[in-house]
């Protein structure tokens, strides 16, 4: 038995489309069936019909016939896609009870709202959301925060269905450009620091995928180890660094090497971009 009644859609079913819904399906918050994907090119929704979803090449197909609409296109491509929607929009009185979510990186409510105000402007329910790829393993990291026509059951409903894929926050508008700095580029670092690891290990005489397999666990560990305990990585790193030992002779060359300043330049400049792509 699905958590959830509603038809849930999607327009655009690249990567981040396929994390959000086959998680959702395998955490049994919708069945397959109830799930509805639009795309340009349908041959590229195959793994969708393998997952049981029903796919067509038709965006409007998505919106009039889904209770949840998440919009998946890329940034640049909003513009285009309402337009289209516009064009075949026919006003009902289904409009004023659906959701419109989306995970465009840098796009404001207030861009949404434009974007889609052909469905009345003032009946309008748009949540804006920053997920991860890593809720295609069930451990994303989400926030989201909904104009002001969003009801808390609506911010429930929503809540349910990003907590199930990991951790799911809802925060103020203006926090959204920094979280996606730190958590929805943050995978992309962490793969980086993931390689690095390895590389280290195969320079020692480790074999290359006992190496990934080790680095991946050995930060799968030390990330749940703060989350469990609590404590402040500092105090963490500390207890690891025997004075004298190997590892905080490590910690000196990480710190020569900047990587705490690199970082933190990382995300400023991540967070930087995403307000950019909203102005544009």
């Amino acid at each position: 038995m699905a958590k959830l009644d509603e038809r849930i859609g999607f327009i655009g079913g690249g990567n981040m489309a396929f994390a959000i819904g086959s998680g959702l399906v395998r955490c049994g918050i919708v069945k397959a069936s109830q799930v509805l994907v639009s795309g340009p090119h349908i041959e590229n929704l195959q793994r969708w019909r393998d997952l049981g979803a029903v796919t067509c090449d038709d965006n409007y197909n998505v919106l009039e016939h889904t209770d949840i609409v998440f919009i998946c296109v890329k940034p640049h491509m909003l513009s285009t896609c309402a337009s289209q929607l516009k064009y075949k929009h026919v006003p009902s009185a289904k409009d004023a009870n659906k959701l419109v979510v989306s995970v465009l990186a840098g796009t404001s409510l207030q861009t949404l709202e434009e974007a889609f105000s052909f469905m009345g402007s003032s009946e309008l329910k748009v949540i804006r959301t920053m997920p991860n790829t890593s809720m295609q393993v069930g451990e994303g990291c989400t926030v989201y925060t909904g104009n002001a026509r969003v009801s808390h059951h609506d911010l429930e409903k929503i809540h349910l269905m990003l907590n199930a894929l990991g951790l799911a926050q809802q925060v103020p508008e203006s926090m959204i450009d920094a979280v996606t700095g730190v958590a929805g580029c943050g995978p992309a670092f962490v793969y980086t620091i993931i390689e690095a690891l390895a590389d280290g290990g195969v320079k020692q005489g480790v074999p290359r995928q006992m190496a990934l397999q080790f680095a991946a666990q050995t930060l799968l560990g030390a990330a749940k180890t703060v989350l469990l305990t609590g404590k402040h990585p500092a105090v963490l790193r500390d207890e690891v660094c025997s004075p004298g030992g190997a590892t905080i002779v490590g910690v000196h060359e990480l710190e020569k090497g900047n990587l705490r300043s690199t970082l933190i330049n990382a995300v400023e400049k991540s967070s930087q971009r995403s307000a950019e792509l909203g102005k544009k």
